[in-house]
Formats: structure tokens, C-alpha cells, sequence
């Protein structure tokens, strides 16, 4: 990587990149080992997302996922990113009991995780309440519209959002709402193309799709379904650059096999010391 991209990704550049119509590339890392690839790989924004309860902790969706956890989880990865922005996830109930509580919360990503953002799900009035806080705070805020994982007992499914002109209208207005609230980004989850793409022409601020099109400002995956972690459901959105699921399962059982049938360790992958072979070269079985 050149001395140029190594540089710090700030918030103003994910603007400029909007303005000179440069794709923002985000992706999801939820450990430092993960961190380290996706930094060094060149991505823009990586997101501490709280889907880090279903991809690694095997929660049935984000609901159970505690601050303590992405605390936790983001100061992994800071400790392994140099370039990207981090932003963490604030999980359900952190910022929906009070102003308070949100803001201790959002300092705690901040202060304690290293973070430099954070991202707050939806656009309800009380929702943009908590973010005028944050941003008087001098807390960064990524929103995020369509479909909201944290509202899945509201909603009921994990479905697209916003097909029909009645719900578009709702999230473009959203999309409005979070631009004039500050947010210096928006996530655009689950939505048609054509809705991501009025919105993108229609706010100052980058969008970030996942499932939304090629329109949007930028795109962001899940570290692990791009990586193809695991050979559970992905979603339509989803491109499977490799099938790392395969390629572990296949190195791992060589790895069986060759300690079943005592072919590992080998000779070349051990430790010698005459001194030791000589002291007890007669109590050593040949």
C-alpha cells in the first residue's frame, strides 16, 4: 500500500468521495485477526455491527447482543486497524431507555473502544433526538433505514423494504430526517435499487448499501458471508468471493487424518537437545 492510503480515513473524506462520485467501501470485521485483512485490504469504513451476535456469538438475531459485547469486540478490532474509520454498532437498548443512557454509551465506543463513530438503527423522533445529543456531543453518527435488524420483533421478518410507494415515501423521508439530524452517513439495508438510488441523488450525505444496488455511495458486507464462512443462508444480495467454509473443513480434517495415523508431527516439526537425548538415552523407547 503506498504512504497516501495508510493515512487515517476521516469523515470528510467518505464526503469528498460522495462529491467526486468515488465508491465507499465498507465491510464488517468483528476481532483484531479479522480487522487486520479488511485494514490492509484497503476498505474505507469497517463497522463493528451487532450482527456480530448472530455471525459469531449464535444468537438467533441481535436483540440478545449487550454493550459489554461490542466493547469488547470493537477494541479487538481497533487494536488491528491503522487506516479505516471504526464505527460501532450501538446494540438494542443502548440508547432506547434515555438521552442518557445513549450518550454514556456512545462515549463508552468512543473512549473506551476506540471507536471514532458510531451507528444508531432507524429514524423515529426520538430516535434523531438521541442523535442531536451525540452530535452535540461531538459523537459522529452513521443512521440507518430500510430494514432495521433491531426492529425484527416489530416487523417480523427480515424482508426487502420500502417496495411499495407508501413505505418508500416513509424511508426517503427518514433518509431527509437523518441528513438534517448530522449523520454523516446512511446505511441503506434491504431496499430496491431504484428507492436507494432516489435517495442517493436526493441527500448531501453518502449512502452505504447492503442489499440496496449499485447506486448508493458506497457498499458494505459481512466480513464472513463475502468470505463464504459458513454454508448457512445468505442472502440474495450476497457475493461469495471465496468458500473459506470448505477450504478449513478440508485443512482441518487433513489435520485429523495425519495426527490419527501418526504422520504429524513429523521430525521437521519438532524440537531437539542432545544434552536431554543423552541423559536419557536409555530409558528412551527406540
Amino acid at each position: 500500500m503506498s504512504e497516501q492510503s495508510t493515512q487515517r480515513v476521516i469523515i470528510s473524506d467518505l464526503v469528498k468521495k460522495k462529491e467526486n462520485k468515488e465508491h465507499i467501501i465498507a465491510l464488517t470485521a468483528y476481532d483484531f485477526p479479522s480487522a487486520k485483512i479488511v485494514d490492509r485490504a484497503g476498505v474505507d469504513i469497517i463497522l463493528v455491527g451487532d450482527s456480530l451476535g448472530m455471525v459469531v456469538l449464535g444468537y438467533e438475531d441481535t436483540i440478545p447482543v449487550s454493550m459489554d459485547e461490542m466493547i469488547h469486540h470493537t477494541k479487538a478490532v481497533t487494536r488491528g486497524t491503522k487506516r479505516a474509520l471504526v464505527v460501532g454498532d450501538m446494540p438494542y437498548m443502548s440508547f432506547q431507555v434515555s438521552k442518557r443512557d445513549a450518550i454514556k454509551n456512545a462515549f463508552r465506543f468512543i473512549k473506551e473502544a476506540g471507536a471514532r463513530a458510531v451507528k444508531i438503527e432507524g429514524a423515529s423522533p426520538y430516535r434523531l433526538e438521541i442523535i442531536h445529543a451525540l452530535m452535540e456531543a461531538d459523537i459522529p453518527v452513521m443512521g440507518h433505514v430500510g430494514l432495521t435488524p433491531q426492529s425484527i420483533n416489530r416487523i417480523g421478518s427480515f424482508k426487502v423494504r420500502g417496495k411499495d410507494k407508501k413505505e418508500a415515501d416513509v424511508i426517503i423521508t427518514q433518509a431527509e430526517k437523518l441528513e438534517d439530524a448530522g449523520v454523516f452517513s446512511i446505511i441503506l439495508e434491504c431496499i430496491p435499487l431504484e428507492l436507494a438510488r432516489v435517495i442517493t441523488q436526493r441527500i448531501s450525505v453518502p449512502t452505504i448499501g447492503i442489499g440496496a444496488g449499485p447506486f448508493c455511495d458506497g457498499q458494505i458486507l459481512v466480513f464472513h458471508d463475502l468470505l463464504g464462512y459458513s454454508n448457512g443462508y445468505l442472502p440474495k444480495y450476497v457475493k461469495k468471493y471465496v468458500n473459506v467454509n470448505d477450504i478449513l473443513i478440508k485443512a482441518i480434517g487433513d489435520y485429523v487424518n495425519e495426527v490419527s495415523h501418526k504422520k504429524f508431527p513429523l521430525d521437521k516439526h519438532s524440537y531437539h537437545s542432545k544434552t536431554i537425548k543423552k541423559a536419557f538415552k536409555h530409558s528412551m523407547k527406540s
